[in-house]
């Protein structure tokens, strides 16, 4: 197994160089200053596009704007903000949280792009059923001599959205933090016991199709954010006087070269690509599902998806990096990673009724975002093979599930950030040459909006 770890970590640190950092912060850079913030001036109206008085019925699409944006964070408020965040400072330290949340705020800009672009450019079927994706977006907006740019999308989606992490991760909770020594005599079975019970979960969701998908995420979601913003306000509530601190410790850090071996740099690559696989901006996975929203206006939704960001990373990721910094248990418990860390500290904080409402909590969000991964796995792979055969996807995606129960963390974490790293290189070249067409529509919405 040692061979396959240092491959599939070979793969990410390969995918996850520099050209990839430049790709995205600076490609969120052009998207801000080309927009000239108009994602941020108009965050008021984003928001109240979620109360449902701009949704027409008459529109083409399966979802809401608020569906949209709950199936989407559904992907995004996950593992990704508990574990992802454990192991970008485990790796990086305080600094690598203040390259999590400068990739949020670029990430603003690029949504609104992605987003905008994912509905301005879907494809309708003879079913009359809508397809977004940054597949359709290449094959519609930049044309058919495009198509190999669209196969390396939905080729990397299909393997980027496997659900291996989350089921890994939520399996290694249960074992290492909640049952019983005497319960797991034998750790296989224990990990297969989990498998079943986790695939049957998710069974019985995603055999219902997207729209029990978006009714199940947009009434977990909402419940399981505030919930766990107030168990972290519990935790914090006791560390107060160091909170300054532990803010001044994350800038400092983000620009200290021995703040971690592999200096500066080390850091900016740990937060960055933490950063985006929790929030995905960039990545193209959201376009997916922003891309059902029933709307015939792309800039109302790519508004709709500009707030991804500020609520999975600003607000979510935050909770979880202030909670471990101000535990301290970062530096002190060698050999600790991902979920396990987060665990024992909700543990130390908040006693065993900590562990277990933060077990409740990784069982509904690793759920849910296994829930929309389906969606953007099977789109992907509708893609690639027709839509007569998609519905085989659904095995391979169950079947997933059971695979990453059972291997080790590393390799199912490092092959999926190479995936997520391979995804940017479609949407965001995309993205880059239709920008203008996003800015021309802009410009007509807000016209009519200010008038």
């Amino acid at each position: 197994m040692e061979w396959l770890i240092n491959v599939t970590a070979a793969f990410s640190n390969f995918v996850w160089g520099m050209p990839m950092i430049v790709w995205l912060v600076g490609g969120g850079i052009f998207f801000s200053i080309y927009s000239r913030l108009i994602p941020f001036r108009y965050l008021s109206h984003g928001i109240s596009l979620l109360t449902g008085k701009h949704d027409h019925d008459s529109e083409k699409g399966d979802l809401t704007h608020a569906q949209a944006l709950s199936a989407a964070l559904a992907g995004t408020v996950g593992m990704g903000n508990i574990s992802g965040v454990a192991l970008a400072i485990t790796a990086g330290g305080p600094g690598a949280v203040f390259w999590m949340w400068l990739t949020a705020l670029l990430g603003v800009s690029t949504k609104f792009f992605t987003c905008s672009l994912g509905v301005m450019y879907r494809k309708t079927d003879e079913n009359g059923d809508v397809h977004g994706g940054p597949m359709y977006v290449i094959m519609e907006g930049l044309g058919k001599r495009w198509k190999p740019l669209a196969l390396l999308f939905a080729f990397a989606g299909l393997f980027g959205t496997i659900p291996s992490f989350q089921a890994n991760q939520l399996t290694a909770a249960f074992r290492e933090e909640l049952v019983p020594d005497s319960w797991v005599t034998n750790p296989m079975m224990f990990n297969a016991i989990i498998a079943v019970v986790i695939t049957a979960l998710v069974a019985g969701v995603i055999l219902g199709g997207l729209k029990r998908v978006a009714y199940v995420t947009s009434r977990l979601v909402p419940i399981m954010a505030i919930s766990y913003f107030l168990m972290t306000l519990a935790v914090l509530f006791n560390h107060l006087p160091e909170i300054p601190a532990i803010f001044s410790s994350i800038f400092v850090q983000a620009f200290k070269a021995e703040a971690i071996s592999g200096g500066i740099l080390g850091v900016i690559i740990i937060g960055v690509s933490r950063g985006v696989f929790s929030n995905e901006a960039g990545i193209g996975t959201e376009v997916l599902a922003h891309g059902a929203v029933k709307t015939d206006e792309p800039i109302r939704e790519g508004l709709v998806g500009m707030l991804g960001p500020m609520i999975d990373t600003l607000l979510i990721c935050t909770c979880t990096a202030l909670v471990i910094l101000a535990s301290g248990m970062w530096q002190d418990v060698e050999g600790v990673k991902g979920v396990e860390l987060t665990m024992q500290v909700f543990g130390q904080e908040l006693g065993l009724v900590g562990q277990i409402l933060l077990a409740i909590q990784i069982l509904f969000l690793a759920a849910s975002t296994m829930f929309t991964y389906w969606y953007y796995g099977e789109k992907c792979f509708a893609f690639m093979v027709g839509d007569k055969n998609a519905h085989l996807y659904k095995w391979f995606y169950l079947l997933s599930i059971v695979a990453g129960c059972i291997v080790t963390l590393d390799v199912v974490f490092n092959f999926m950030i190479g995936m997520y790293g391979l995804m940017a290189i479609p949407t965001m070249l995309s993205a880059f040459l239709l920008a203008p067409k996003v800015k021309a529509a802009a410009k007509v919405y807000f016209a009519k909006l200010d008038a």
